[in-house]
């Protein structure tokens, strides 16, 4: 169905106990059609209704035999499904997603409150950029003007539109900031290239990249907009951008903030538009973790995972690697080996670096986001939105 088609379908024995005790971690989410409709959240406060049982909350499985991360839900008052979110703090989160729907907690998930763009309903928001709670980017998708990127400075008491594409060959997935001023949004190829959006002052404006120093893109190639992850960005100039959809799935790399680009294979299956890799997370601008496959229920990925130890340049495939396809994947915080993978199916724990993986729920999530203060969540389909028990 070529790239546009795909970004509308996809995008569709644990960490020790010292490390559990502090850290309240992210999400792993489910997959459903992106046309699908979804009840618009309310614009009331919703209370959280807490778990008593845990382990049923998050999957069914029994924390008690199978030791991990513990995901507490939260209610969010909502029916949209959100791929995009992000953790500012252990009390601060924003989450963004279909129907135009976008939240806010400031109260570690106790309430949510709906601070959704006014008449933004027909918009499909999949990514969220957050510099704490008064300040925020959402990304939404779609052919043309349907991708947009719009900016509150007020915790969304009002908004404006920083951007709406105007090139109908275009299809934004992805946003990533380097610091509060500088980021990049993500278009799949336009003329043979993906095409960058920039910006240098926190999101007001922004202005398209030259293509010249990024490598042509395959037949069929394109980003996933699964989870707000298909961009990562880590230190002040480095950014990576994940791909699927062509012969092979890359890795591509800049190191000056999106001028010019290496493009590097990873193990990851592709080869079809619903198979590459989906979300990309790096703890420093050496060590990478790439996570994806086949996002269809009845397909199979083996090599669904996959780790760069010198900053995407070559990937390694995992040894042993989660057990089907994953979205969205996170380190935990200021862990040198400890991280999460999220989908569907499941929430997998590594703590070798990526290197192995265990699955330690079974619940549905399809994005997980950590902030420096250890303050961990995860977002997904039917107004899911958990964090990372203490």
């Amino acid at each position: 169905m070529g790239n546009r088609g795909r970004g509308i379908r996809t995008v569709a024995a644990g960490v020790c106990a010292a490390v559990l005790a502090v850290l309240p971690t992210a999400s792993a989410q489910a997959y459903e059609s992106a046309a699908s409709a979804q009840p618009h959240g309310s614009t009331a406060l919703a209370r959280v209704q807490r778990p008593t049982a845990p382990a049923q909350a998050y999957g069914g499985h029994d924390a008690a035999s199978r030791p991990g991360p513990q995901w507490r839900l939260t209610d969010t008052g909502s029916g949209a499904r959100f791929r995009g979110l992000a953790a500012v703090s252990r009390n601060t989160a924003w989450l963004a997603g279909s129907q135009g729907t976008v939240l806010r907690t400031t109260d570690g998930g106790a309430h949510w409150r709906n601070v959704s763009p006014p008449g933004a309903a027909a918009l499909e928001f999949r990514d969220v950029q957050a510099f704490d709670a008064r300040h925020a980017v959402v990304l939404a998708i779609g052919e043309g003007d349907a991708s947009r990127l719009l900016r509150t400075e007020d915790g969304g008491r009002t908004w404006t539109e920083a951007f709406r594409n105007t090139d109908a060959g275009a299809f934004y997935d992805c946003l990533t900031f380097f610091d509060r001023r500088h980021g990049l949004a993500v278009s799949d190829p336009v003329d043979g290239r993906f095409r960058l959006l920039s910006t240098g002052d926190g999101g007001r404006s922004w202005r398209v990249l030259p293509t010249a120093g990024m490598p042509a893109a395959q037949d069929g190639e394109a980003g996933f907009a699964a989870s707000g992850q298909c961009l990562v960005a880590s230190g002040p100039h480095d950014v990576w951008l994940a791909t699927g959809g062509g012969v092979e799935a890359r890795v591509l790399h800049s190191a000056d903030r999106g001028l010019t680009w290496t493009a590097a294979v990873t193990p990851v299956p592709a080869g079809d538009p619903a198979r590459g890799v989906f979300a990309l997370a790096f703890r420093d601008r050496t060590h990478g973790l790439a996570v994806g496959g086949d996002y269809r229920a009845d397909q199979p990925s083996p090599r669904s995972a996959a780790v760069s130890r010198d900053g995407g340049r070559t990937w390694t495939p995992a040894a042993e690697p989660p057990p089907a396809y994953r979205s969205g994947v996170t380190w935990l915080p200021h862990s040198r080996s400890a991280a999460l993978a999220v989908g569907p199916s499941g929430t997998d724990l590594t703590t070798d670096g990526g290197r192995t993986w265990r699955t330690v729920d079974t619940g549905s999530y399809d994005t997980v986001s950590c902030a420096p203060d250890h303050g961990c969540w995860a977002a997904g389909e039917k107004g899911r939105a958990a964090r990372l028990a203490p």
